[in-house]
């Protein structure tokens, strides 16, 4: 359904058993789970899909090697599971990634590991060779009946800087154990978000609209596309925003309500670097590395680039977080302490990105030692309100299992049960992923006209989903889009198909244009004839769409209108180059 079938379905039937609040990853996630058990639910989501803490992860999909020093072991487990739920059901998306921890000390950060396990210490520290030992068995302990991956193992130092003779010669050994990554984690958010609507005419969502309460004490959902209220009435509601349910209590529930916070998000930034010299220190494996002050930092190849982050500091306003100078130079610092020989370049920081990782309030001033876990709590205001569900914490790994939580707290209100688990559901173009890769491109190359080279990339991007994006961009002439490896039609496909409504959300999120360093000028241009055309939208507002876009990533993310004009010859040269 389009946006004016959903208001005009909500304009004949206001009634919805649920309406979650927040088009996260966990807001979709349980949106998910109760629109296959046939639940009437509805999503509204403020901005766009995953366009907030969802999209400022650090790509990886892991159980949490450093929670075991808070003896978060239930955790980590539930996280090594689900973890490998994704590589059986996303493998387009989620892949193994092989990941080294440079060791420094024998026996550094054992004592005090010990007690900050017991909680009689905050202070972060080295964590030397027998640390990492104990930390990597238990992770191997914990997935042994699955065994996806390989066991870890360990280095000595010249065995180390043998195979990465850029990192600090002041090494004294490594372990190399396997974790995971996620190519586009706001992808999956939208195949999941697909995967309840196609339950039926029962799932609604919506992006850029915001359920309100009115004087009168009822809710409106208001559409900030059009500018239009609709009134609804929810019978139960969930606040899956993040960082930001306390704010969004303030709407949600009436003024008699109690008003305990249950947010202290902190925040993390990263950053996206085009440096040849460093791509290839890395050897394809991602380093999990300490920083002088204790801090846990990550670098690890990136859609052709290196991500490395990243910082953990307290915010109080979700909305507005974006990279500061002093956390570019903190992770910069971190970089040139385990790499020291390698020099970055400002204009070599092609992409940054910031946001809040929705944490349980905590005073603990050492925000590593804030719980990770996740828990669900329903505030009741009275007979006559509906209650409110708040998903507590979290991290993106877990986000079908918090989902489920919140789905069975929420089906045992309503006096339902499931009838139908998600542990075993592929996501989008994970369903029937082939065992022969190259058989099924080669079927579906000649099914459908599109060039092998082609549906190369379109399965790299979509899994076994490319088969309809191909059966669309065969239905007429197609040509490519400025120097990038995205056509016309395949874009179009995107405006048409996934909710796209800003010219941010096409290029920051249903694609990895931006992330990955390969916006040009003339393909964000390019890119908003498209949209304009489908919106049918006057020159004024195209001109606002521009400005608005270019703003935002300037402020957010770093790139400047000069980087992207010069992006344009870089572009020809790739497009030659193709």
């Amino acid at each position: 359904m389009n946006r004016e079938e959903i208001f005009d379905g909500l304009r004949r039937s206001p009634k919805v058993d649920v309406c979650v609040v927040g088009g996260g990853i966990n807001g979709i996630s349980v949106f998910r789970e109760l629109a296959l058990q046939g639940v009437n639910v509805l999503l509204v989501e403020k901005h766009d899909y995953c366009s907030g803490a969802s999209a400022a992860l650090s790509r990886m999909v892991h159980g949490g090697l450093r929670y075991l020093e808070n003896g978060e072991f239930s955790l980590v487990r539930e996280s090594l599971v689900e973890r490998d739920r994704l590589l059986r059901n996303a493998p387009h998306l989620v892949a193994p990634l092989p990941t080294t921890v440079p060791v420094f000390d024998v026996f550094s950060g054992l004592a005090n590991g010990i007690v900050r396990f017991l909680g009689l210490s905050r202070r972060p520290s080295r964590r030397g060779a027998i640390t990492v030992k104990a930390g990597l068995s238990i992770y191997d302990f914990l997935t042994r009946k699955r065994a996806l991956m390989p066991r870890h193992r360990f280095r000595g130092r010249q065995a180390t800087l043998a195979k990465w003779p850029a990192l600090n010669p002041a090494i004294k050994s490594s372990a190399t154990y396997h974790d995971a990554w996620v190519k586009h984690p706001e992808r999956i958010g939208i195949e999941l978000l697909q995967d309840g609507l196609s339950a039926g005419n029962h799932a609604y969502a919506l992006n850029y609209a915001e359920l309100r309460r009115t004087d009168q004490g009822g809710f409106v959902v208001q559409d900030h596309i059009a500018g239009t209220m609709m009134p609804i009435e929810p019978a139960f509601i969930i606040n899956a925003t993040g960082g930001w349910i306390d704010i969004a209590n303030t709407t949600l529930l009436p003024k008699t309500a109690p008003s305990t916070p249950l947010m202290g998000g902190t925040k993390g930034s990263h950053l996206i670097i085009d440096n040849a010299e460093l791509a290839a220190a890395l050897d394809g494996h991602m380093i999990y590395y300490e920083n002088e002050d204790g801090r846990i930092c990550i670098l690890f190849p990136y859609l052709g680039k290196v991500l490395v982050g990243s910082t953990d500091i307290r915010v109080d306003d979700p909305e507005s977080v974006y990279c500061e100078p002093d956390e570019r130079d903190y992770i910069l610092q971190s970089l040139a302490f385990v790499l020291p020989d390698i020099r970055i370049h400002p204009e070599e920081i092609v992409f940054q990105f910031s946001g809040v990782r929705p944490l349980p309030a905590s005073k603990d001033d050492f925000t590593g030692r804030i719980p990770r876990d996740h828990y669900c709590t329903i505030v009741e205001a009275d007979e006559n309100e509906p209650p409110v569900l708040c998903m507590i914490g979290g991290k993106w790994t877990t986000f079908r299992s918090f989902g489920e939580l919140a789905a069975d707290m929420t089906l045992e209100r309503l006096k339902r049960t499931r009838q139908v688990t998600t542990t075993a559901r592929a996501i989008g173009g994970g369903r029937e992923f082939p065992d022969n890769i190259s058989e099924w491109i080669a079927r579906r190359s000649s099914a459908t006209g599109v060039s092998p080279k082609r549906m190369i990339e379109l399965f790299e991007r979509y899994g076994t989903d490319a088969e309809t994006v191909a059966r669309f961009i065969a239905e007429s002439p197609d040509k490519a889009m400025p120097h990038a490896g995205y056509s016309v039609r395949e874009m179009l496909f995107l405006i048409l198909n996934e909710a796209v409504e800003h010219l941010d959300d096409l290029l920051l999120r249903r694609t990895t244009l931006a992330i990955s360093g390969q916006l040009s000028l003339d393909m964000a241009q390019a890119a908003l004839d498209l949209l304009a055309h489908e919106r049918d939208w006057a020159p004024a507002r195209r001109t606002a769409e521009l400005n608005r876009f270019l703003k935002l990533l300037a402020e957010r993310h770093g790139v400047g209108l000069d980087a992207l004009t010069a992006r344009n010859e870089q572009g020809i040269q790739y497009a030659k180059q193709s």
